[in-house]
């Protein structure tokens, strides 16, 4: 890779970690509470942007999984086709398990945003 595509990368790269970074400071103004206190505003923000993380990270997780659950498979059935539906089975009870991560990682976010535990020490 030269120099200079993977300056273009990076450039790329640094500009989503910042658009993903920022949008949710830009619908935080609905969400926090009118009030002086500063802290509650970092709580705020701060649960939008670890709900943001979790689901990233769960698809990302369940993503990952998923794919390489379909390569074992391909694989596996290249080399004997004889037992596909053994493996198409255990491939898609594979790939189940998998996308219930990112089943989890969307209910952690919804809680974070919407039945926050700690909300009630930060806004009262």
């Amino acid at each position: 890779m030269s120099h200079k595509s993977g300056m273009v990368i990076l450039t790329a790269f640094i500009s989503v970690v910042v658009l993903l970074l920022s949008s949710s400071l830009v619908f935080a103004a609905e969400a926090i509470p009118a009030g002086d206190s500063y802290a509650k505003a970092i709580f705020a923000v701060g649960a939008m942007i670890a709900a943001g993380i979790a689901i990233g990270v769960g698809a990302v997780g369940a993503g990952l999984g998923i794919g390489t659950a379909a390569s074992g498979a391909c694989s596996a059935v290249g080399r004997n086709p004889g037992v596909q539906g053994k493996i198409m089975m255990t491939m898609l009870i594979g790939m189940a398990m998998a996308e219930s991560i990112a089943i989890y990682a969307l209910v952690v976010s919804l809680v974070l945003l919407y039945a926050n535990p700690f909300m009630r020490y930060f806004l009262g």
